[in-house]
């Protein structure tokens, strides 16, 4: 679906429809973008297959040239990597790697199937799990502590609502006080930035409290949209990226579908160590 009140800018899901103060209400999820809104019926229009496909083109397209970028830095690292493994030795020795965990929680399951097949399709270990926004203050620690990752996802919806208030106004954003809320949670109890590593928002959340709260990632910096595939883009980059290295902001935005104004983040440590001789176990 597409709102014809914002010329049908982002293609939507239609979730439910409820009935509020005598009119007929869609509730919408992004179908690329990570947003979350409302709208009256009668803004909605059904997209063709055409019309939905001209407005994701240009989401592909950044979507192949992250990956792109993501395939570029692997390869340079996993050089750098053998070099060094090896003291600049001519060796025999193959080496194996093992890149860090990923933990990913979804507050949409349909992104939650786009982001576990995106990390597969770049070697990132990762489990996943479907959990609405609102209940991951009280699941998400648990399954923290069940699958002990180097790196945790919290994501899903948001919005930021000028009618609740300022930008500055935690309460003025649809989900960014549950994720705030499960960072706080989780950092009580793995307090080291660089023991866990988190990434926590969605599209126009709260930047700010998310960092504050002990993210070292998160969205939205300028209250922007992002993409479904900006959180598998950076946690990968850190997955990939040897722990005696860190990662610079910069360096890691730029493999990001919206940039600086849609992500942002503090200096991190990577998770990635490396090993020899060569087993089949660690493929």
């Amino acid at each position: 679906m597409g709102r014809k009140s914002y010329k049908c800018d982002i293609p939507f899901r239609v979730i439910r429809v409820y009935e509020e103060r005598g009119r007929t209400f869609a509730l919408l999820y992004g179908e690329d973008i990570r947003l979350i809104a409302d709208a009256p019926i009668e803004d909605l229009i059904v997209l063709d297959t055409r019309m939905k496909n001209e407005l994701l083109a240009p989401f592909r397209e950044l979507e192949e040239q992250s990956l792109y970028l993501f395939r570029q830095d692997y390869q340079a690292v996993l050089e750098k990597q053998e070099y060094e493994t090896s003291l600049g030795y001519n060796t025999d020795f193959q080496l194996f790697q093992i890149p860090g965990r990923v933990l990913h929680v979804d507050g949409d399951p349909n992104y939650l199937k786009k982001c576990l097949a995106m990390y597969r399709k770049i070697g990132v270990p990762v489990s996943g799990f479907y959990c609405d926004e609102k209940n991951m203050p009280d699941q998400v620690p648990q399954w923290v502590d069940e699958f002990r990752p180097d790196i945790l996802v919290i994501t899903g919806h948001d919005a930021y609502s000028q009618q609740k208030g300022k930008k500055s106004d935690i309460n003025s954003y649809r989900h960014s006080k549950d994720f705030v809320l499960t960072v706080n949670k989780i950092r009580n109890k793995y307090p080291n930035l660089d023991q866990l590593i988190i990434f926590a928002g969605a599209c126009q959340s709260h930047f700010e409290s998310l960092i504050a709260a002990g993210a070292n990632f998160a969205s939205s910096p300028a209250r922007v949209n992002i993409h479904a595939l900006d959180p598998v883009y950076i946690v990968s980059k850190l997955s990939y990226t040897p722990f005696t290295e860190r990662v610079h902001v910069w360096e890691i935005l730029r493999n990001t579908i919206t940039g600086e104004k849609g992500v942002g983040g503090i200096e991190t440590k990577g998770v990635l160590r490396m090993g020899m001789p060569y087993h089949p176990k660690f493929d």
